[in-house]
Protein backbone atom coordinates (compact mmCIF):
# COMPACT_ATOMS: atom_id res chain seq x y z
CA UNK A 1 0.00 0.00 0.00
CA UNK A 2 1.27 3.47 -0.89
CA UNK A 3 1.01 5.44 2.36
CA UNK A 4 1.58 8.82 0.69
CA UNK A 5 -1.28 8.19 -1.73
CA UNK A 6 -3.53 6.97 1.10
CA UNK A 7 -2.77 10.11 3.08
CA UNK A 8 -3.58 12.35 0.09
CA UNK A 9 -6.86 10.51 -0.61
CA UNK A 10 -7.94 10.83 3.03
CA UNK A 11 -7.03 14.53 3.06
CA UNK A 12 -9.07 15.14 -0.13
CA UNK A 13 -12.09 13.47 1.44
CA UNK A 14 -11.71 15.39 4.71
CA UNK A 15 -11.38 18.68 2.84
CA UNK A 16 -14.66 17.97 1.04
CA UNK A 17 -16.34 17.00 4.33
CA UNK A 18 -14.98 20.07 6.11
CA UNK A 19 -16.05 22.60 3.49
CA UNK A 20 -19.50 21.06 3.04
CA UNK A 21 -20.08 20.74 6.79
CA UNK A 22 -19.03 24.32 7.44
CA UNK A 23 -21.50 25.63 4.86
CA UNK A 24 -24.35 23.56 6.30
CA UNK A 25 -23.61 24.66 9.88
CA UNK A 26 -23.25 28.33 8.90
CA UNK A 27 -26.52 28.30 6.94
CA UNK A 28 -28.44 26.84 9.88
CA UNK A 29 -26.91 29.31 12.33
CA UNK A 30 -27.55 32.30 10.06
CA UNK A 31 -31.18 31.22 9.60
CA UNK A 32 -31.64 30.80 13.36
CA UNK A 33 -30.11 34.24 13.89
CA UNK A 34 -32.51 35.79 11.37
CA UNK A 35 -35.46 34.12 13.13
CA UNK A 36 -34.17 35.22 16.52
CA UNK A 37 -34.00 31.69 17.88
CA UNK A 38 -30.35 32.01 18.95
CA UNK A 39 -28.43 34.76 20.69
CA UNK A 40 -24.93 35.55 21.92
CA UNK A 41 -23.84 33.08 24.57
CA UNK A 42 -25.90 30.19 23.21
CA UNK A 43 -24.15 26.89 22.59
CA UNK A 44 -24.95 24.88 19.50
CA UNK A 45 -24.46 21.16 20.10
CA UNK A 46 -23.21 19.18 17.12
CA UNK A 47 -22.38 15.61 16.29
CA UNK A 48 -20.93 14.06 13.22
CA UNK A 49 -21.06 10.40 12.29
CA UNK A 50 -18.34 8.89 10.15
CA UNK A 51 -19.41 5.61 8.59
CA UNK A 52 -17.09 3.37 6.61
CA UNK A 53 -19.36 1.02 4.70
CA UNK A 54 -16.64 -1.42 3.63
CA UNK A 55 -15.75 -2.09 7.28
CA UNK A 56 -19.24 -1.76 8.82
CA UNK A 57 -17.74 0.93 11.06
CA UNK A 58 -19.47 3.93 12.54
CA UNK A 59 -17.92 6.59 14.78
CA UNK A 60 -19.60 9.60 16.35
CA UNK A 61 -17.79 12.88 17.06
CA UNK A 62 -19.47 15.38 19.42
CA UNK A 63 -18.77 19.08 19.85
CA UNK A 64 -20.18 22.52 20.64
CA UNK A 65 -20.06 25.96 19.04
CA UNK A 66 -20.53 29.02 21.24
CA UNK A 67 -22.30 31.97 19.60
CA UNK A 68 -20.74 35.37 20.25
Amino acid sequence: MNEDNLNMEIRKFLKKVGITSQRIIENHIYEADKKGTIKAGDEIELNMTLSIKNFQSSNRIDGKITIE
